[in-house]
């Protein structure tokens, strides 16, 4: 192998590590190797990075204490190496240039049969420089009210839908479809969608980890409830931040 091979292949290496993300915070243990990550756009607002950060390094100490426990009481299930954790805070969407949609995605390997991994949201308000939730854009979000009825409905014709599309149909049932319940606090993890028109959202999207509306197998779920769908339920603030279609590449 010629010098110049071999300096090649060292650059490609150097390159590699260097795109590498670096965390925004690490516990490193004999128990665990665990991560955070922040995207640049989180980052770039102090408040809301704050709020992430304080948030996760929370989820990080908690699993770093458990980590230990579980290796002090069982340290033959670590023969294969420490638990390997990761979180990551992604903006999904930023609407009337005030709320934030953000994915948490979490990866959680304890060396069992496969990693696991979850995945849940954060609705910010930039303007109140705190977390809220989709109840400022509808009339009423009552428990088995009208509009999350409406809501829960659209979800599952969604999955449904989705369950289709991946020939997942005979896991399309009521069984697999209980955990999308007419409540705000059960109804899924959600964001709001972007929009083909500037500043708006076409919808909302609901997120669903494996294992909470499908087999492991299946993997997560998405679900898309357009806001025309909604529009007899929206408070003045919502019909004021709804509008246009869900771009193509969203979809997808």
């Amino acid at each position: 192998m010629s010098l110049a091979t071999l300096l090649l292949g060292a650059i490609n290496i150097s390159s590699s590590h260097a795109a590498d993300p670096k965390p925004d915070a690490v516990v490193k243990t004999k128990s665990i190797e665990a991560r955070l990550f922040l995207d640049d756009r989180i980052k770039a607002d102090a408040a809301l990075a704050a709020d992430c950060l304080r948030e996760g390094k929370k989820w990080l100490d908690r699993n770093a204490a458990e980590a230990a426990a579980a290796r002090k009481a069982d340290p033959q299930f670590f023969r294969d190496g420490a638990w390997d954790f990761e979180r990551k805070y992604e903006i999904r969407s930023v609407v009337a240039d005030r709320y934030v949609s953000i994915l948490r995605n979490d990866y959680m390997n304890t060396r069992g049969a496969h990693p696991n991994s979850d995945v849940n949201t954060i609705l910010w308000d930039k303007a109140d420089t705190k977390r809220i939730s989709i109840r400022p854009f509808f009339t009423e979000t009552a428990d088995n009210g009208a509009t999350m009825k409406a809501m829960a409905q659209a979800i599952v014709a969604s999955l449904r839908a989705e369950k289709k599309k991946r020939d997942a149909s005979e896991t399309a049932t009521d069984e697999w479809f209980k955990a999308v319940a007419p409540s705000l606090l059960k109804i899924g993890a959600v964001t709001l969608a972007p929009s083909t028109e500037s500043g708006k959202s076409s919808g909302l999207t609901f997120h669903y980890p494996p294992y909470a509306v499908g087999p492991y197998a299946e993997g997560e779920y998405v679900a898309f409830v357009p806001w025309e769908t909604l529009k007899p339920y929206l408070s003045a603030e919502g019909t004021r931040i709804f509008g246009g279609a869900r771009p193509k590449g969203d979809a997808e």
